[in-house]
């Protein structure tokens, strides 16, 4: 078996340009739950399984409930979310397996309705940044936990 190519090492501006990216988009106006929440769904959807780890760890770290967390996969059936949580969830999910009508005028609507046009622009970063974290550490296969210390995860006290 092959190693995978180590993008931290072989691509060291380009993994700092998304990071930086990463940085602006966790610093902008949009609540702290719904970029969480966006993380992990986009996570599952991709089958990023060291993302989907680490967010599950950061919003446990950030507050979230553990039970919000299960249910994210099944967020249009449960009623642990919010009408505006679950606007991000469905942008999320359109702008994540996007198909070829895109998005539909009736979700922006409905985006519209919780979000301003910065929270929507912001919003819109915020998928497209995780779903390019997400493609990367599928390619990279990197260990789901592997970097838990060093980014302060281990104090989700998820093992």
């Amino acid at each position: 078996m092959s190693t995978r190519v180590n993008l931290f090492q072989t691509a060291p501006s380009l993994i700092k340009t998304l990071g930086d990216a990463s940085q602006a988009s966790h610093n902008s106006s949009l609540d702290t739950a719904i970029k969480n929440l966006v993380d992990v769904r986009a996570s599952q959807l991709n089958g990023c399984t060291f993302c989907l780890d680490m967010h599950v760890k950061q919003a446990k770290v950030h507050g979230e409930r553990e039970l919000r967390l299960y249910h994210v996969a099944v967020w249009r059936e449960s009623p642990l979310f919010t009408a505006k949580e679950r606007a991000a969830l469905a942008l999320t999910e359109a702008l994540t397996r996007l198909g070829e009508q895109g998005v539909s005028d009736e979700l922006y609507r409905e985006v519209r309705e919780h979000f301003s046009e910065v929270e929507v622009a912001e919003l819109a970063f915020s998928i497209a940044i995780i779903n390019s974290w997400n493609r990367l550490m599928v390619l990279q296969q990197t260990l789901p936990g592997a970097l838990d210390k060093a980014y302060g995860l281990d104090r989700a006290h998820l093992e």
